[in-house]
């Protein structure tokens, strides 16, 4: 007998992850053979409460599991313990998670001790390198393992899962849901909230965005990142820096004794979505350790530099649309400069062709769960660029 709704329990615990499902979540609601429960594990506290509010989406439960320099292990172990009353509670017919966060790893496994379907949200992005990112390959990997549905974000994403022996029915590409969030936060006529961002003459000035903040960049692979970035800012007077900084105190106390009251350079705590959108939509280029970032920038027409040596997203560098650099002081420089002085270069990478989604990627999930249980008989049109 055919199933008459789904009880979906989605489950997320930092702001990138509240982000790509907040569309899904806002989709849900509005749909009658859904039953949405939302559980926030607080892996980030203050920037996944932004995220909420801006979105408007208030947890059914919140672990509140974030503490002053926690380990992967109690972030791990706090998740599932936590997740184990929940999932009893409720009787989900699957658990939802995104990503590769420990939050998304514990959720799954705690889902599995449980008995229940796991959903992966943007699943099978590899680097084929355990350690980089740390631990975010390897969360991909092992919630891979648990899951039962696989929403692949892009063809290639598709193309690992079947490498590694996922059944194809299993597969369902979609587009990347952060896509869609971009079309509801990025308005051509937004005035900045923070007052650093106020004063900026965008029309005058060529502003790089930075944001780095990767536990494989802590320490020396970070001064080196901070330094070309020092560099950057002297030899060109028409550049400002704007640098939202992490709460992490592993970043903070890296970045702030080499950056700080340095002219046309900006810390600043860690922007809300909706200011981060904006300013991605405004800026000149973009500096980069995250993932998310990665997707949402070419989608707004802007290069992007990864301060990383590899990239669980190869689509847009395929695409052209991104570069990896690494952390080496020169090696950001040189390839900052170039973006700086080439129009040609710079043209090519902001034209280029955003392989990431068309906006449509939490439809697409939504139609693959209701054929997964039955719902419709028509299983959704895969995402292609």
């Amino acid at each position: 007998m055919l199933k008459k709704n789904i009880k979906v329990l989605t489950v997320f615990g930092t702001r990138p992850e509240a982000i790509k499902m907040a569309p899904l979540v806002s989709m849900f609601i509005r749909t009658k053979f859904i039953k949405n429960v939302v559980c926030v594990t607080a892996q980030h506290r203050e920037m996944l409460d932004q995220v909420l509010s801006l979105f408007n989406i208030k947890a059914d439960y919140d672990l509140d599991i974030m503490k002053q320099r926690q380990s992967l292990s109690d972030i791990t172990s706090n998740v599932i313990i936590g997740m184990e009353s929940v999932i009893e509670k409720e009787n989900p017919d699957i658990v939802l998670v995104h990503g590769d966060t420990t939050t998304t790893f514990g959720a799954a496994l705690a889902a599995f001790y449980k008995r229940k379907k796991v959903g992966h949200v943007e699943a099978g992005l590899r680097t084929f390198n355990k350690w980089f990112p740390f631990p975010e390959e390897m969360n991909r990997k092992l919630t891979c393992a648990l899951a039962d549905i696989h929403f692949a974000p892009t063809q290639t994403a598709k193309q690992n899962l079947l490498n590694e022996g996922v059944e194809p029915s299993k597969i369902f590409v979609t587009g990347n849901t952060v896509i869609d969030a971009l079309k509801t936060t990025v308005k051509q006529d937004y005035v900045f909230n923070n007052e650093i961002l106020k004063q900026i003459d965008f029309k005058k000035q060529r502003v790089v965005l930075l944001t780095a903040h990767r536990r494989e960049n802590w320490g020396k692979p970070m001064e080196h990142i901070c330094m070309a970035v020092r560099e950057i800012v002297d030899k060109f007077k028409d550049i400002e820096v704007v640098y939202p900084v992490h709460y992490n105190p592993a970043v903070r106390e890296t970045v702030y004794p080499i950056l700080d009251k340095i002219e046309r350079i900006h810390l600043m705590d860690p922007l809300d979505t909706e200011e981060l959108h904006n300013l991605m939509s405004r800026c000149y280029l973009v500096l980069t350790d995250s993932g998310g970032i990665q997707e949402e920038a070419p989608s707004l027409a802007k290069p992007v530099l990864v301060l990383r040596d590899v990239t669980e997203r190869p689509e847009a560098v395929e695409a052209g649309t991104v570069k990896v650099v690494g952390t080496d002081k020169r090696r950001i420089y040189n390839e900052v400069e170039i973006l700086l002085t080439n129009r040609k270069e710079y043209a090519r990478m902001s034209e280029s062709i955003n392989p990431y989604g068309d906006g449509r990627a939490s439809e697409r999930i939504l139609k693959a769960l209701l054929y997964h249980f039955g719902l419709i008989d028509e299983k959704p049109e895969e995402f292609s660029v």
